[in-house]
């Protein structure tokens, strides 16, 4: 069973890490733990991702290897203070990056934006 009790695919691995960036266009990866500033990000993801059928929604464990090692070492997330850490990439880089929660608003505007909207 995952750390992260979320209905979405969940990246365990530096492997899974590598392979959700190979095979998708449009990442959006969430790195946090199961508490309140981190619940209403994976909810937003959840809610919203029939909609947005062209960008793949994953979590990870922010406090894992994997964790550490990816998201938490990017230069975009260095200066991050508050829980998740969320990161969008296009075609592998990446493009966007916040912390703390985030609204409905504030992440379809950052899909929209570095995605388009349904594609």
């Amino acid at each position: 069973m995952s750390i992260l009790q979320t209905g979405l695919e969940h990246l365990e691995t530096e492997e899974a890490y590598a392979e959700a960036l190979a095979t998708n266009e449009n990442v959006m990866i969430c790195c946090g733990r199961m508490g309140p500033m981190c619940l209403p990000v994976y909810d937003i993801m959840e809610s919203i991702r029939d909609d947005y059928a062209h960008v793949a929604f994953r979590d990870m464990p922010f406090d894992s290897e994997v964790g550490m090692r990816t998201i938490r070492s990017l230069p975009e997330t260095r200066s991050f203070m508050g829980l998740p850490f969320t990161v969008y990439y296009k075609n592998g880089k990446v493009v966007a990056a916040t912390s703390s929660i985030q609204t409905m608003d504030q992440v379809t505007g950052i899909l929209d934006q570095q995605f388009g909207a349904e594609g």
